[in-house]
């Protein structure tokens, strides 16, 4: 397929729909909003949909939770009680990204065919919060690694396909911003998800005859069933799917906004074969592969995320205040991670908005490398969180590649995640017990793989702004109005 981008709706006319040259018989009028009224429309839409997509973010956080609850458990007896040892922590861990590999391109597919996605992730949601409750009674660790294993296989559902679901309801230009509301749900999670297991893990130690770390598992399962069930009513659902929260004014614009937002309009909205078709193109782009292969890269030097609370507990502390150390970082994480998304979306660069992160996580890494100060090394920390505010933006960029094709967009962003899986379970071997508490080497592989998916994004940069160069000197031979372009 060629990377010359497409020439699309890049001079919107409210009288004639996508195209200036478009003919109403094409694009007809919106049948309840004028040209005056927009605006006050939209802000309604927009404000509307922001509230529902606040609840994704509160899923995202038990998603996380339950994900990575088990480096929590691990400071009160988890591995002891299931008499793991070498390295079978670490394949704990890693098992739960198999799962995430094996489910996530397939899930999406399904997804970009359903009418309800609502119903759809919120049933997931509430077999993987069975699932962790369940993880609560093991008593042998081939019986918890089998949980997490299917835990993975579950929560796969959720990411990608609520990635796309934004990608169905904002603009390129919106994406960055609601992107990063969605992804800050895993920075909240690692900084309030280590105070909720510091609460549990010392108050209800002994508590009906169950050990700390099995309520912990007991608890959030149980909180992850309850959001699930109020999530049936909250999710939204696609554009075109009738919406009870939404006016009929309000309904239209959605839909024309995806239409004016995308090349080929809504020519293929209603053909479910395609689908399949989205696979077969996502997998012919070598853009495709490229991207994930970066991400996963990025991933891999992300990899302190799983790690945190061991990594605060090296500073000497006891677990309690170990836990409640690991809140600070993680919520300056956050915090910036929604300036720079904005400012991302305000000017239209994504590279350079993925790079700064990244070398900000390098210099961490390098701080933790250098000293065994305390106070300094819990600096450093505050460092690499600011490296999790790339893979924000990256998605963003993802989204905004491949935006051309709904279905190929569907699959394209769950094939990244998926390779990028990979990045996830070969990570936790990057950081074994007999590598601490210093890490160097865990470190220097964070640098290394950081160094590789920066370096990767400049090669991709490089290719989409000269896509836009021939875009450019074609319409200006051709004396075609402006057209699609990548954001770089």
């Amino acid at each position: 397929m060629s990377d010359r981008p497409l020439l699309d709706a890049g001079n919107y006319n409210p009288r004639y729909g996508a195209s200036e040259s478009g003919s109403s018989n094409d694009n007809p009028l919106l049948p309840y909003i004028d040209e005056q009224s927009r605006p006050v429309v939209e802000k309604k839409l927009l404000r509307k949909l922001d509230l529902r997509v606040a609840f994704l973010v509160l899923i995202y956080i038990m998603n996380y939770m339950d994900r990575g609850n088990a480096a929590a458990a691990r400071l009160r007896g988890f591995e002891e009680d299931l008499n793991m040892n070498g390295n079978q922590f670490n394949t704990l861990i890693s098992i739960l990204y198999v799962g995430y590999l094996l489910m996530q391109a397939p899930s999406n597919i399904f997804l970009d065919r359903m009418k309800r996605p609502s119903l759809y992730l919120s049933s997931c949601m509430a077999i993987w919060g069975a699932i962790t409750l369940f993880i609560g009674t093991v008593q042998t660790y081939h019986t918890a690694l089998i949980l997490r294993f299917l835990l993975g296989f579950v929560e796969a559902a959720f990411f990608p396909g609520a990635v796309f679901l934004l990608s169905r309801w904002y603009k390129r230009n919106e994406l960055g911003l609601r992107t990063a509301l969605l992804t800050c749900g895993s920075s909240v999670s690692n900084a309030f998800g280590a105070l909720i297991a510091s609460g549990i893990l010392a108050g209800l130690d002994g508590t009906l005859g169950f050990t700390a770390w099995r309520w912990l598992f007991l608890v959030e399962g149980t909180l992850t069933i309850m959001v699930a069930v109020c999530a049936i009513w909250i999710l939204p659902d696609f554009p075109s799917t009738p919406s009870v929260w939404l006016s009929p004014d309000e309904q239209t614009l959605a839909k024309r906004r995806m239409e004016e937002d995308t090349p080929t309009g809504n020519k293929d909205q209603s053909k479910p074969e395609e689908g399949f078709s989205g696979l077969s193109e996502a997998l012919m782009d070598w853009k495709v592969w490229w991207l994930g292969v970066a991400l996963s890269f990025m991933i891999a030097s992300l990899s302190f995320g799983n790690f945190f609370p061991t990594l605060s507990a090296t500073m000497g502390y006891n677990a309690t205040i170990s836990l409640l150390l690991c809140a600070p970082p993680w919520i300056l994480g956050t915090a910036t991670s929604f300036f720079v998304a904005r400012h991302s979306d305000v000017t239209g660069d994504r590279f350079w908005h993925i790079t700064g992160p990244l070398l900000v996580g390098i210099a961490g890494f390098v701080i933790a490398i250098s000293t065994m100060n305390t106070a300094v090394r819990y600096l450093s920390l505050f460092f690499m969180t600011q490296s999790s505010v790339a893979y924000v933006v990256f998605l963003t960029w993802v989204l905004n590649t491949f935006s051309q094709s709904r279905p190929k967009c569907a699959v394209a962003i769950a094939f990244i995640n998926s390779m990028a899986t990979f990045g996830n379970i070969g990570a936790p071997y990057f950081w074994p017990s007999s590598w601490g508490p210093s890490y160097v080497n865990s470190y220097l592989i964070c640098i290394l793989t950081s160094t590789i998916s920066i370096a990767m994004c400049w090669v991709f940069r490089k290719h989409l702004s000269r896509c836009n160069e021939v875009a450019e000197a074609e319409e200006r031979a051709l004396g075609l109005p402006k057209g699609f372009r990548y954001f770089l």
